[in-house]
């Protein structure tokens, strides 16, 4: 019998209702050591080899997004990376005790988190949430996309099989039934604590507007200058293993490269070396055609092997059979030119700057476009370049010299959180500006204490500026 959304929300409620009892009874024996129990219980169920290989087969099958070894590393090293992070935070008892201001600051959990994630991550994604969540001392329900369904049960019976050793309540850890619905997920937004929203701007905008705190992230079209002083070698290799990783399922992907004439020529041949191949501008209209036949991406290119893409781009005899990506020279920007958003393909637009300045005004002019407030990457020797970019660029991250889809979302080489959650600040429309982690999960209470009055006299404030402009 199919549900109406009277009855739908009645079984969200139910699931909310035993989420709740499982926080209350998790709080109540919470410490410290039993929240990094919990923590380590989750990632193992999905770091495990054996388990980490059938969540990764089981996600490019179900999603066809994607592939298998590169999901394995990404379950392994997002998990592990956030496991490093969190490993001494605290997150129970007092977290703060500052004796001189009279505050003392004691973290208390936030009661049951509501998980929106995608099916680019079908596990990564629900299992960072969830370590997050229970560090913190919550509950958490997930709710997946429908193609992400079977990866999230799957996760779900093996953090439930962790759990039994612990003796912690399944409850705990919970996921919206199928068939999913807008409605389930719609009532789960607007009953639990706090909503972590990763994917669909659609689905951002409803978290953000339901009536609970949200916590979402922005679009990514990430793109990436090369200037005239960057080790073009090096530079293409990070690229291209950026790019290709995963299939480019990561918002964190390269979208365009916008590159200086002085070295335009010397690039192109570093990446072709690395297996890019350039599709010129004059048939760059082929690209777009098959890429967007109908005015939506194509299925058959989105996250797909090389072999794939190419031969559902019609480009499979007019490259090189090592092909890895395709470079698609363009001018153009804005909604009349779909090439200059986001793609989740290997497919990349390739911009031709007359010199850095006009590198960074079209960079600008793209993110302006789509992708504000995620990320730029910067391939150069001159770090007051990536300074100007931070002080003038739409963007909440500088990626300097990184593959920059293993960099932004936090690598063992640089000092990011590891996230597979990217808020992009005001300019992404997101209430965060960095890499969703720990304190996102987590709340405090302070308790205030009187001290010596420190009342500065109005003189004290005032006299350098009446100095200046009088009185």
């Amino acid at each position: 019998m199919k549900m109406n959304a009277q009855d739908e929300s009645a079984q969200v409620d139910q699931i909310i209702a035993r989420a709740r009892a499982a926080q209350k009874a998790y709080e109540a024996k919470g410490s410290q050591a039993l929240y990094d129990k919990a923590a380590l219980a989750v990632g193992w169920a999905i770091m495990q080899p054996e388990r980490n290989r059938t969540l990764a087969e089981l996600a490019v099958k179900t999603t066809g997004l994607g592939n298998v070894p590169d999901k394995i590393t990404k379950n392994h090293r997002k998990t592990l990376g956030l496991l490093r992070d969190i490993a001494d935070a605290k997150t129970h008892g007092v977290v703060r005790d500052d004796p001189e201001n009279g505050i003392t600051e004691i973290a208390r959990p936030l009661g049951v988190v509501g998980a929106v994630v995608p099916s680019t991550n079908p596990a990564a994604t629900p299992a960072n949430n969830i370590i997050n969540a229970v560090k913190g001392g919550n509950a958490i329900v997930v709710a997946p996309s429908p193609k992400g369904v079977a990866s999230c049960e799957t996760l779900l019976s093996y953090i439930h099989a962790e759990f039994d050793k612990l003796g912690l309540d399944r409850d705990l850890v919970q996921m919206l039934p199928s068939p999913g619905s807008k409605a389930k997920t719609q009532r789960l937004m607007e009953t639990c604590n706090r909503v972590i929203c990763t994917g669909s701007q659609n689905n951002v905008h409803r978290a953000q507007s339901c009536g609970t705190p949200a916590v979402a992230v922005g679009a990514g079209n990430v793109t990436v200058i090369v200037d005239e002083t960057a080790d073009l070698a090096a530079a293409a290799a990070k690229i291209t293993a950026s790019k290709t990783f995963d299939n480019a399922t990561s918002c964190s992907s390269e979208n365009a490269l916008v590159v200086v004439d002085a070295i335009y020529n010397d690039f192109l041949a570093a990446m072709a070396a690395e297996g890019g191949a350039l599709v010129p501008a004059n048939q760059a209209h082929t690209i777009i055609e098959r890429l967007w036949p109908d005015g939506h991406l194509n299925r058959e290119v989105i996250a797909q092997d090389a072999d794939k893409m190419l031969a559902a781009l019609g480009m499979a005899d007019q490259v090189p059979a090592d092909t890895k990506f395709l470079a698609v020279e363009t001018d153009g920007i804005g909604a009349e030119h779909p090439l200059s958003g986001e793609k989740l393909s290997r497919v990349v637009a390739l911009y031709r700057a007359r010199d850095y300045e006009d590198a960074a005004a079209t960079a600008a002019r793209i993110l302006n476009y789509q992708g504000a407030g995620h990320s730029i990457g910067l391939h150069s020797a001159r770090d007051d370049r990536a300074l100007e970019l931070g002080r003038s660029i739409p963007t909440c991250r500088v990626i300097v010299n990184q593959a920059h889809c293993f960099a932004t979302g936090g690598a063992f080489n640089n000092g990011m959180p590891f996230s597979l959650s990217m808020g992009c600040g005001s300019w992404g429309g997101n209430a965060i500006d960095d890499n969703l982690n720990w304190k996102h999960f987590v709340q405090t209470t302070k308790v205030i204490r009187e001290i010596p009055p420190r009342e500065p006299a109005v003189e004290d404030l005032f006299a350098g500026y009446w100095s200046e402009v009088g009185q």
